[in-house]
Order: structure tokens, then C-alpha cells, then sequence
């Protein structure tokens, strides 16, 4: 079974590279792997060395710290979990509306969350 911090880890990764739309080959050959260990990374299946996080990290153009991020907020994603998917950025129709949604000008943007915002309080 694996342990939480490397699904936690595996999920940031894969959530990373979907958000800027990068496939499993595309990173394993900036990382120098094969795709199916970025699979194993991506389950959790397999742990990710410091020195390999690190050349993930670069790959994916964010600190070392983004994958580590949510680890503390577990209690809050027990409280959670009835209301959201416990993946929900494992979700493919989710990162595409995130994706839609940053592709939208700031302004307009803003309105939008505001009324995604109200909506939600109503439902």
C-alpha cells in the first residue's frame, strides 16, 4: 500500500502537468525516465527521490515545496471530502474548466468567481 505523502506527491505531479498540459512522455523525457515510471510516481506506486523530485520540479517549472503543499490540511480535506471529490485535479473535466477559467482576462475573471461564489452559497 503505498504511503499517503507519496500519493499526495504523486497527485501534486500529476496535477502540475496536466495544468500546463504536458503529457506522461513529455515530462519522463525532460526527467530522462520512461513514461511508465512517471505513472508509478503519479500513483504513488512508486517514491520519488529528493534528486528526481527535484529534476521533476524543474521540468515542471515550480519549487519543490508545490508538491508538498496540502499535506498539513488533511483535517480540513476529511471536512471536506462530502462536498468535493477527495481528486478532484485528478479530474479531466475540472482541469479543463481550470484551464477555460485562466484563459478568461482577469476582470472578467474575477466577476466570474464572484458569481461561481454566490451560486454555490445558494445551492
Amino acid at each position: 500500500m503505498a504511503h499517503p505523502v507519496d500519493t499526495h506527491v504523486g497527485k501534486r505531479i500529476r496535477h502540475r502537468r496536466w495544468l500546463i498540459g504536458m503529457t506522461q512522455q513529455q515530462l519522463a523525457e525532460k526527467v530522462g525516465i520512461k513514461f511508465q515510471q512517471i505513472q508509478k510516481y503519479e500513483t504513488g506506486a512508486n517514491r520519488v527521490s529528493a534528486s528526481r523530485l527535484w529534476d521533476i520540479s524543474d521540468a515542471l517549472d515550480v519549487n519543490v515545496s508545490f508538491f508538498f503543499e496540502g499535506l498539513q490540511d488533511e483535517d480540513k480535506a476529511v471536512a471536506e471530502k462530502a462536498r468535493v471529490p477527495a481528486d478532484l485535479m485528478g479530474d479531466k473535466e475540472a482541469l479543463d474548466l481550470v484551464r477555460s477559467y485562466y484563459a478568461i482576462p482577469e476582470n472578467q475573471r474575477r466577476r466570474l468567481f464572484e458569481l461561481a461564489r454566490v451560486l454555490s452559497d445558494v445551492a
